[in-house]
């Protein structure tokens, strides 16, 4: 086999990705990582302070454990334990590389990509600034006069584990594209003594509002639902609840946005329309796989729900050679995987690549929490 080519290439650092690159390497195959943004780049662009609604032992991939100072893992160990699988089992993971597009057919896969200059909120990197590409990668790049590196990838098999966090879902509304609205929240300290309107009404949401007003802003919660989510955990219920009956934190139900001005957010509801100051306004409203890449390589969608046309026992797309894996799975159904269940997506793959006997069928995994 040319030293360039790949066994299989996971496109998507992220826990899932991961796994199945591990796997890979466990079945004596070779496996290469692409992603766009840092190793679980969405994991990185979480909020600064998370903990994960779940336990140590339902995050590890590779069979290696993961160790926590507290019940619950926070962001912070979370990415430290992802980078040592990495490590430990010596993965090959190019980071900073967006995958422009995939040609070639099952067993003669080839992805075109190009390393990130500019960056944005998803990716980790400042305007301006310039990734850092391995020397190797360099060398068998072809530098194109808009002074972009753009390298190719070979690999037999493909595996897309892209996750979701990458595409908000919007409002559709004016002035979103303002520099004071954002639809990732990272941490609150820039915004004490600021007026800071949060859209959304789920944990994200939740977690954000409490955030903001322990970090000393005046913060607005708005919400288009008539109460808050459902799904809030349990810790974070009673004191989102208990703040906004304080009045400690405002709340707007039954609101709709209208439009973001400059410093403000303009909301209609029951008694019509109201101007909130803001300095910053953070959408919490979701986010949704790529669709339109996987699209791109020819993975049918189901018209509804969105959700890969797959063969559930490998998790094989309709397109020969092209698997998914992760929250990709689910479709709009985003809620159905995570990595608690997400990373046993890479044994059914690397089982059917490899010709050997996969599970019979995914491992079962209760929502986080329960």
């Amino acid at each position: 086999m040319p030293s360039s080519l790949y066994d299989v290439i996971c496109i998507g650092a992220g826990p899932t990705g991961l796994a199945c690159a591990i796997e890979a390497k466990r079945a004596g195959l070779r496996p290469l990582v692409i992603d766009k943004g840092c190793l679980c780049n969405s994991l990185y662009h979480y909020p600064t302070n998370m903990v994960f609604f779940t336990t140590p032992e339902r995050m590890e991939i590779g069979d290696l454990p993961m160790t926590t100072v507290g019940g619950k893992p926070t962001r912070a160990e979370a990415l430290k334990y992802y980078r040592r699988a990495a490590e430990h089992y010596a993965i090959d993971v190019v980071q900073y590389q967006f995958v422009e597009r995939i040609s070639g057919r099952d067993g003669a896969f080839t992805i075109h990509a190009r390393e990130i200059i500019t960056g944005d909120s998803t990716n980790g990197l400042r305007q301006g600034t310039v990734s850092t590409v391995p020397t190797e990668a360099r060398s068998s790049g072809v530098l194109t006069p808009d002074g972009l590196m753009r390298r190719e990838y070979h690999s037999r098999k493909l595996i897309l584990a892209t996750g979701y966090y990458d595409l908000p879902n919007f409002l559709s509304v004016p002035g979103e594209d303002l520099p004071h609205v954002s639809h990732y929240f990272t941490d609150a300290h820039p915004y004490w003594d600021k007026d800071v309107v949060v859209i959304g009404a789920k944990n994200s949401a939740a977690e954000a509002a409490l955030d903001l007003f322990r970090g000393g802003a005046r913060v607005t919660l708005i919400h288009r639902g008539a109460e808050l989510g459902r799904s809030l955990k349990y810790w974070v219920r009673p004191d989102i609840e208990n703040r906004i009956r304080a009045g400690e934190i405002a709340a707007r139900f039954n609101a709709k946005v209208v439009r973001f001005e400059p410093g403000k957010v303009v909301i209609q509801n029951g008694s019509g329309p109201e101007e909130l100051p803001a300095f910053h306004a953070f959408a919490m409203t979701g986010y949704h796989p790529d669709f339109q890449f996987l699209e791109s390589v020819g993975v049918r969608l189901d018209a509804k729900t969105r959700k890969p046309e797959v063969n559930l026992e490998t998790l094989e797309t309709n397109v020969p050679g092209i698997y998914v894996a992760g929250v990709l799975v689910g479709g709009l159904h985003t809620g159905e995987i995570f990595i608690e269940n997400g990373r046993f997506h890479g044994r059914q793959i690397i089982a059917a690549i490899a010709g050997r006997q996969g599970p019979q069928e995914p491992a079962p995994v209760a929502p986080p929490g329960e």
